[in-house]
């Protein structure tokens, strides 16, 4: 296959859906000598700050010059960019390259009956991420769960350290209808004798994965002791102070919010356990990489006049981050781009995050499984109603949502159909894109072809 013939396959492949389970991706992997061994790994799990985790141990990582694999999801535009060394992206030829050697093993283990079924789309790409690093000979591989953890292809993996971020409801059809039960699934992570770091809050989750922790050995660090965290707000900037197990840190992430000060707390944690427990890593490497770390469709600005924010904010965890950084750093009024998957808690998203918005555009992207504004109309709280306007066409949905995002800038004529929201009207406003990565990914597209001056 060519590149372009291989992205038709996973196209393909799409409708498979979810599988829960670890039969295909071990069988494969077996057939192609457990590639996924080759190298030692760091598996991240969680509700939220996954990814954030990800990307700033992997940054950490490559400050010390160690060939560091990072395997993602989803992706924003290309699918390559869910496979990375060293910041850079799988090439297209070897992409190419490799899915053709595992669809041939995919198709060959099929018709000899040993597959009951073809692996669906995020099994196919985590084994095409396991084998292009082991081809890659990387030193350590940075691995974020798609969804859950018991059951996600990457569990396969055997890591020297386990990470969970945080725990809030989502994919309750799969994962359960508690913090607990989803706790539960998140925990299948935690390995015998390697130590989990745990920056989760809920209660109820924290015990589960403590108990789930003892029950198989694994050394527990919870992120938030007493006293082990802290914050300072000065100039619009967040200064936080972490002690470790080694010593103090002092930092001031480059991922904006609140809620990255944790996660770079996390990061750290996991990063002193790799130091005592793989190599040495110095302290000048783990702030400077948590303070250049970039990671994109998370509170990414990409324009300032208005200013324009990109963050996929599809949970209630990540609609309450988001709200509160419209509140403390965009003063004025904001129109905001909304598009959800309609398995999500839609109604809960909107009541945290609609009261932040002036104007609201419900809109959609090209996934199946995507809401349609009239089904997100029917799932919105009334009381947001007389803010909404429907544009499903997302060539139109962003291009009007900056025409009133501009004039919101300049002062010119921006009504402010919300009498509640405490923000000051007079004030220049800005966009926000957020309720879906997939929304993301699609407003990058448009503003990659359509140059925002």
């Amino acid at each position: 296959m060519n590149y372009d013939q291989a992205l038709q396959y996973l196209e393909d492949i799409q409708h498979l859906g979810i599988k829960f389970g670890l039969d295909n991706v071990g069988t494969v992997l077996r057939t192609l000598k457990d590639p996924h061994l080759a190298y030692p790994s760091v598996i991240v799990a969680g509700s939220n700050g996954k990814g954030s985790v990800c990307a700033m141990l992997g940054r950490i990582l490559v400050l010390h010059e160690f060939n560091v694999g990072v395997y993602t999801s989803p992706h924003l535009i290309s699918p390559r960019e869910r496979i990375q060394i060293n910041d850079e992206p799988i090439s297209k030829w070897d992409f190419a390259r490799l899915l053709t050697k595992l669809k041939k093993n995919i198709d060959r283990l099929l018709a000899a009956g040993v597959l009951p079924s073809p692996p669906t789309y995020f099994e196919t790409m985590t084994c095409l991420a396991f084998l292009y690093f082991r081809r890659k000979k990387i030193d350590l591989a940075v691995l974020e769960v798609g969804m859950g953890g018991r059951f996600d292809a990457t569990n396969i993996s055997r890591p020297i350290v386990s990470v969970i971020t945080t725990i809030s409801l989502e994919h309750q059809e799969w994962l359960g209808d508690t913090t607990a039960q989803i706790a539960a699934e998140k925990a299948g992570v935690i390995k015998p004798d390697v130590p989990v770091v745990c920056g989760v809050e809920d209660p109820d989750a924290f015990d589960v994965i403590l108990e789930k922790s003892i029950e198989v050995g694994a050394s527990f660090l919870p992120v938030y002791r007493d006293k082990s965290w802290s914050f300072d707000l000065r100039d619009d900037t967040y200064t936080f102070e972490y002690i470790g197990e080694l010593r103090v840190y002092r930092y001031t992430p480059s991922l904006p919010g609140f809620h990255q000060g944790k996660n770079a707390a996390a990061t750290i944690c996991a990063a002193e356990i790799l130091s005592r427990n793989w190599k040495t890593l110095s302290y000048d490497k783990i702030i400077k990489g948590i303070e250049s770390t970039q990671w994109p469709g998370r509170l990414e600005r990409i324009a300032e006049e208005p200013p324009i924010i990109l963050d996929g904010a599809h949970n209630e965890e990540g609609a309450l981050a988001l709200k509160e950084y419209i509140e403390e750093f965009l003063p004025g009024p904001i129109t905001l781009v909304f598009a959800s998957m309609r398995d999500k808690s839609i109604e809960a998203i909107a009541s945290l995050l609609f009261p932040a918005a002036d104007r609201i555009i419900l809109t959609t992207f090209p996934f199946q499984k995507c809401a349609a504004p009239a089904e997100l109309l029917e799932r919105i709280p009334a009381e947001f109603h007389s803010r909404i306007t429907s544009e499903p066409d997302p060539s139109q949905a962003i291009p009007l949502a900056l025409k009133w995002g501009q004039a919101s800038f300049s002062q010119k004529s921006f009504s402010t159909p919300n009498p509640d929201k405490k923000s000051d009207a007079s004030l220049p406003g800005a966009v926000v894109f957020a309720g879906s990565l997939f929304l993301i990914g699609e407003a990058k597209k448009y503003f990659r072809d359509n140059p925002f001056r």
